[in-house]
């Protein structure tokens, strides 16, 4: 229940209309003075509106809360330690890019607000059409259009301004999402904060008499620190905790610049126009208008409805050409500095178990997997390359109208995008989105985008059973299948299993930049390092366990040993389990050996590569003699004696490997994320009976038109 006395708070850039709108509310009710210690006029009036008494509060113009001069810090500090109840914003409804500024800003201090669009009537003559409920969505707050000149609006402010504070109109809060690294720094000082003091308004804090509490929001001085707000700095050196929160800001600082390249307060700004560019440009129709930043030139070139989409394949075409073609070479040096290092071990090594563990297990397992960083670096490099331009941003806008489609916003294409990469972070980017079904949809198609992980798999497969010419287009086209059964299982959840209306999202637009090679490198390695860490910990322990499944029982019951390798590994614990699930394989042109590798594939699908080579490296008797042949080439001949590979089988195993489920990492982040085992349960079976039917559908397909067989 709302107060009968409530304060409030006019805020807005200087020639807004802000004092016009202030006349039209309080009237002849004013009273004019100055703020205590400055000489920046203060004006406060009074209205009674349906039964409540409010005071208005005339702030200074100003264009932003950075304390740059008196009439902002004045600003500032009235909404910060006055405590108004709600902050009217006051807007030029036709230079909205530019007002929104401020409104970015507000809203981190926690306060309701009502957003006013002033000038109404010049935006029309402009043909700048807005759409004001969606504007009220976007910014999560009631939008008003007014028109302060002909006193238009003036009831629907009041209006707004008590049902807001009766709890009858309150949109869902949106804050401006800043870029990954600063988010991540937000979350780290937070927590430091959070340790050290507790948030107290000023007459909470003045009671209890301690140094340790502060006013300011949490969330607004973090970044406000990161910002190097001096006016902030010096009230925070007054707590007894200062220190440690200054050097952990610090520290903060350095890591931004280093992965950004830029100094945090320009790339925080950066961030809000870009959150600003996308309400604008979801909101706002303009007819009529001169567009001068490049920013906006290119932009209405790669939005374009009809270029957009096109443009977007072709990008993604010409990144997925030029990681297999630049990645080959590469790949073939280390794949002979791997094949050296493993024959010089077995040089040095006694013949026996020992020697197979560390040859066939370690080497051969981690070392499998290792041959592919080239490509996935590039990649990575490519993916770094994208964001860091602003253009994958675009993407996701350019994918808006699928999406809806799909039953999501464009905003849930940002995760799978993210997933190019790896699944794992493109599930924790779904937090953006607040609309629990649009995420939880969100996390169980991402998973069907093609991660880093796979990437090898692709590889290897490509350089066996196809020509370099079609190569990168053979990639392409398993990433362009991914994405659009990524769409299709969108639509099918939110339609039968997770029904409901698709809240909107504001797109954010960061202006175009050529990234800095530093920042791009960094980007590319902390990817890149982390597949390393998975070669070095979970494919390593996986290729042990295979090695192990492989290798065991090394005789028969009997205690005989087996008449070959050949013969030893289709009675392993691992051939077992192959020859028992090959029959739901037959059907897809697969074998035992090739299921065998796609259960390794579960705990991380590089292992997928790794348990193939070893499956088809065993059997010793159709070794190559003479001069030494790439692992691939190797592969190629084996799996074609042994298995009947062709190269349609080979391209049903890449779509296989794309969609059945994904690996053990990705499951306990779903199980994490739900708090639920019932959709990491869900996601492996839905994923395993799409692989296979998707498969089947191709194979069976190909057999019959007789395509790669």
């Amino acid at each position: 229940m709302v107060r009968n006395n409530i304060v409030i708070a006019l805020a807005g850039n200087p020639n807004s209309g802000k004092t016009t709108i202030f006349n039209n509310i309080t009237g002849s009710r004013q009273h004019v003075g100055n703020y205590p210690g400055v000489t920046v006029e203060k004006k406060e009036g009074w209205v009674k509106h349906r039964g409540v008494e409010i005071t208005v509060i005339d702030l200074p113009g100003t264009y932003g809360l950075s304390a740059y001069s008196p009439d902002e810090l004045v600003a500032r500090n009235v909404i910060i330690e006055e405590k108004p109840d709600l902050i009217i914003n006051v807007a030029d409804a036709s230079n909205l890019e530019r007002n929104l500024y401020l409104t970015t800003q507000l809203k981190e201090l926690e306060i309701p607000m009502v957003l006013v669009l002033n000038m109404a009537d010049v935006a029309e003559r402009n043909q700048i059409a807005l759409n004001y409920e969606l504007l009220s969505q976007l910014l999560g707050m009631p939008v008003v259009r007014a028109v302060g000149t002909r006193n238009e609006g003036t009831v629907a402010i009041l209006d707004a301004t008590v049902d807001v504070l009766r709890g009858q109109r309150s949109p869902r809060e949106r804050l401006v999402r800043y870029r990954q690294e600063i988010e991540e720094e937000i979350v780290r000082l937070q927590a430091v904060l959070a340790a050290e003091g507790s948030l107290k308004t000023p007459a909470e804090a003045a009671a209890s008499g301690t140094s340790r509490e502060y006013v300011y929001p949490a969330r607004w001085t973090i970044i406000k620190l990161l910002e190097k707000d001096h006016e902030l700095i010096k009230k925070v050196q007054s707590f007894s905790f200062s220190e440690d929160l200054l050097e952990q800001v610090e520290q903060s600082r350095q890591r931004i610049r280093r992965l950004q390249g830029d100094d945090p307060e320009m790339t925080l700004v950066e961030d809000r126009y870009a959150f600003i560019r996308g309400v604008c440009r979801e909101a706002c129709q303009v007819s009529v208008v001169n567009r001068a930043s490049l920013t906006e030139k290119i932009d209405n070139i790669i939005l374009n409805r009809i270029l957009g989409i096109p443009l977007f394949l072709g990008m993604m075409w010409l990144l997925f050409q030029l990681t297999f073609t630049l990645g080959a070479p590469l790949m073939d040096w280390i794949d002979i500095g791997v094949s050296a290092l493993g024959d010089w071990v077995n040089g040095q090594m006694a013949e026996g178990m020992l020697q197979s563990l560390v040859v066939d297990g370690i080497i051969g397992g981690v070392g499998g997997v290792l041959v592919f960083l080239p490509n996935i670096l590039l990649l990575f490099l490519g993916i770094a390359f994208l964001e860091s331009t602003g253009y994958m941003a675009r993407a996701a806008f350019v994918m808006d109208e699928v999406m809806h489609k799909a039953g999501l916003h464009g905003k849930s294409f940002v995760p799978m995008l993210i997933g190019f990469g790896c699944t794992v972070p493109a599930l924790m980017a779904s937090r953006t989105l607040e609309n629990p079904r649009d995420r939880l949809v969100t996390m169980l198609v991402t998973p069907l985008m093609s991660c880093g992980a796979r990437l090898p798999v692709y590889t290897l497969l490509i350089a066996a059973f196809f020509t370099p010419r079609v190569g990168g287009n053979i990639l392409f086209s398993l990433y362009l299948i991914g994405v659009v059964l990524a769409i299709i299982m969108a639509r099918v959840f939110r339609t039968w299993l997770l029904p409901g209306e698709t809240e909107p999202f504001v797109m954010e637009l960061p202006i175009y930049r050529l990234p800095t090679l530093k920042g791009v490198l960094i980007h590319m390695w902390e990817r890149a390092w982390l597949y390393l860490k998975k070669a070095g910990t979970i494919i390593l322990a996986i290729s042990i366990i295979m090695w192990g499944l492989f290798t065991f029982p090394a005789a028969d019951k009997n205690g005989h040993e087996f008449q070959s390798p050949g013969v030893q590994m289709e009675n392993s614990y691992a051939g077992r389990v192959g020859k028992a699930i090959e029959p739901v394989l037959r059907p897809l042109g697969f074998d035992w050996k090739t299921g065998v590798a796609l259960l390794a594939g579960f705990g991380a699908k590089e292992v997928v590569v790794s348990t193939l080579g070893t499956l088809y490296s065993i059997e010793n008797e159709d070794a190559l003699t003479g001069e030494e042949e790439p692992v691939v080439k190797s592969f190629a001949q084996r799996a074609k004696e042994q298995s009947g590979y062709t190269p349609l089988v080979a391209y049903v195993l890449m779509i296989f490997t794309l969609i059945y489920v994904p690996c053990m990492a990705t499951i306990a982040v779903i199980k994490r994320e739900t708090n639920s085992w019932k959709w990491p349960a869900f996601t492996i079976g839905y994923t395993t009976v799409l692989a296979w039917v998707v498969s089947f559908l191709v194979y069976q397909g190909g057999l019959l038109i007789g395509i790669g067989i």
